[in-house]
Formats: structure tokens, sequence, C-alpha cells
């Protein structure tokens, strides 16, 4: 019996067999039935050896921008090695590493780091989870909330790194530079009275920890370890803030909101202010009602063209420093910013209550 939808091949006319199909056939020289080829036997063989680094001692290895171009990747039973990922991958395993430094560049899903110890990473990521790892150092960017399980002696910082390529990368894997949870640590298994997670000192640099590669082949990616170069703005986290005065403030979607909000981080920035966090989300017209209140209608308009980009500052006078900024330096764009100190704590509240219940966390 045939499959419903299938359909019956007409007879040939004048008795002749019908035509095989393109691909199939009989080979002219040898008259030998040729088996049909299809798609997917045209695709180039992926060696699972060009993705993986295994069994490793002393070494520095890495893969050059382009060299992995979405695959996964596989790094176990590696030792004293300096690795560097310089490509976006799919999802990084790395198991049984011990002292190891690596760097990791954008991963489309996860990354899990099992049975290592020791090591010093600096890693970007969708999802960032550990198990049975003791005495890793991380500086992070990670869209979701980053777990830990069975864990010990775990450092986190924010992610700080950039070559040129990297910002293209992010976009290839999906990841938006303004969303980095890199200090919501979830501790799967705590342990009362101890602390199996906290943060690195807010001046650890990354190149004390994860040098810049030394052999001649990696050292053709221009790396800046520079804060001020990172392709992820550096937040605070949830260290504690400075002052107890904040201010949000909210770009909409066009063509240069991401230029905006870096050039108001860097203006915030240069005058002692300190940015606590960022995120990146789509808005309705309910989520603008709840977060925006009473301008709420100014700025509905603007969220069909795409996610906001949302900041907090912190420091004694963020909002007047905040608002004189905008108008300076944006006086042609449509910005929200808190109109008052009384009002931006609630502001900040309502707009990062509402972008963590839309994310999931």
């Amino acid at each position: 019996m045939g499959c419903f939808f299938s359909r019956r091949r007409k007879p040939a006319r004048d008795g002749q067999l019908p035509q095989q199909q393109e691909g199939a056939g009989q080979d002219a020289a040898t008259g030998e039935q040729k088996a049909p080829q299809y798609s997917w036997d045209l695709r180039a063989k992926i060696d699972p050896k060009d993705y993986t680094f295994s069994g490793l001692k002393n070494e520095t290895v890495g893969r050059l921008p382009g060299k992995v171009a979405g695959q996964q990747f596989v790094i176990q039973d590696c030792e004293n090695c300096q690795i560097y990922i310089f490509d976006h991958s799919a999802t990084i395993t790395i198991d049984d590493c011990v002292n190891c430094q690596i760097f990791l560049g954008p991963i489309k899903g996860s990354v899990f780091f099992r049975d290592c110890k020791d090591c010093k990473c600096v890693v970007a990521c969708q999802q960032f989870r550990t198990r049975d790892c003791r005495k890793l150092e991380v500086f992070l960017c990670c869209a979701t909330q980053p777990i830990i399980e069975s864990s010990t002696g775990m450092k986190f910082g924010c992610f700080q790194y950039y070559y040129p390529e990297l910002a293209l990368q992010f976009k290839d894997a999906g990841l938006s530079i303004f969303n980095n949870t890199w200090s919501n640590i979830h501790d799967f298994t705590p342990v009362s009275g101890e602390n199996n997670w906290g943060l690195l000192p807010e001046s650890a640099v990354v190149q004390d920890y994860i040098p810049l590669p030394s052999s001649e082949e990696l050292k053709a990616v221009r790396v800046s370890t520079d804060a001020a170069k990172s392709i992820i703005p550096i937040t605070r986290g949830q260290r504690q803030k400075n002052s107890d005065e904040s201010c949000l403030t909210v770009f909409f979607a066009g063509d240069y909101t991401t230029a905006n909000a870096r050039k108001l981080i860097d203006e915030m920035t240069s005058k002692g202010f300190q940015l606590v966090q960022t995120k990146e989300v789509l808005m309705k017209a309910e989520d603008a009602h709840r977060v925006f209140q009473q301008s709420a209608l100014e700025f509905i308009p603007l969220l069909e063209k795409g996610p906001v980009v949302a900041l907090e500052f912190n420091g004694d006078g963020a909002v007047e420093q905040c608002r004189s900024t905008i108008n300076e330096v944006f006086s042609g764009t449509k910005v929200f910013v808190s109109e008052s100190k009384a009002s931006a704590s609630q502001d900040v509240d309502n707009f990062y209550n509402f972008a963590d219940m839309q994310m999931g966390m």
C-alpha cells in the first residue's frame, strides 16, 4: 500500500521504461547501475579532529577566525595548555582539563566544564554550566543565568576582550553584547555556611590571567585586553553600588542604537559614573505602560522597530548628568531617561523585573 500523498508513476509511452531520476542511472562506460546522489552527499565532510583538542600537555593551540564557523568543539584531557578559539561555535564541552588558560569566542548554545581544576578562562556564551570543577577563574559573558554544580572555589568577572572579527562573531552566534548576567550565579549544590563562588577583584586584568597567544599563527589575531576596547560593556553586576542614586536610560531600535548606547557609556563612565547593568530585549505596548508609566504613549510607536537597549548608571548626580548628556549629545534621538532621583529607583526595578521575566531568568 502506498502513502496517501504519494503519486503513482505514469506508464511510459510506447512501452518505454520511465527515465531514471537525475543523479541515478547507468554508467556509460561500464554499463553498471549508478547509485543516486543526494544534496547531503555533496556537503563538505567534517573531520571531528579539526574540532577537538585532546590529550595535550604544555602546548599553545587554537583556531583562527573562520576555522570553526559555528561547529561544535570538544576540549578534553589537556594540562598546562593555552587554548584559544577565535571563532564562534555551536556548543563547547571542556572535560578533565588542569591548569589551562582558555579563550572561547561566542558560543551560540552552551559551554559545559566538567571535572576541570585550576583553569583560567574568558568565555562568551548563551548558557554556562560547570560540574565537579575546582578553582576556575572566569571572565564571562552569559546571556542566561550561569549555573555551577558540585563545584568549589569558582571566581567570576565581566568579559573583557577585543579583536576585529569578534563583533560579527557575536551576531553569528545570536548573542547580544548587552545581555550579560556574568555575576548572577546559581549554585545547584550550595553548602550551608560555605560559598562555592565569588567575584574576581574589580581591578582584575584579563591579561594577568590569560596571556596573549605566543604562537606565530595565533599572533595574527589582533587581540586587545584593554577594558576600554572590550566588545562587551564592563558592568558592575551584583557588586555593591557606590551610591543610592541610579538612572535608567533606554534607547529604541534604529540604525545607531548600539553606537548611541556605547557613546553614552563612554560619556558617563569618563565622568566617574559606573555602569551597573545592560539589557537588550523586545517590548510590547503593555510592557511599556508598566515600565515607562505616564511616558508610555510617547514611546509605544518606537517599539515596533525592534528591541530596546537599557543601561543603568550609578553615582551621586547620575540622573542630572545623564539627562544633560542626552540633551547635548543625542538631541535628535528619542530616549527614555529617568526624570528624578526619586523615580529612578522604581524605573530601574520596573524595567529589569520585566526584562528578567521576558528572558526567563
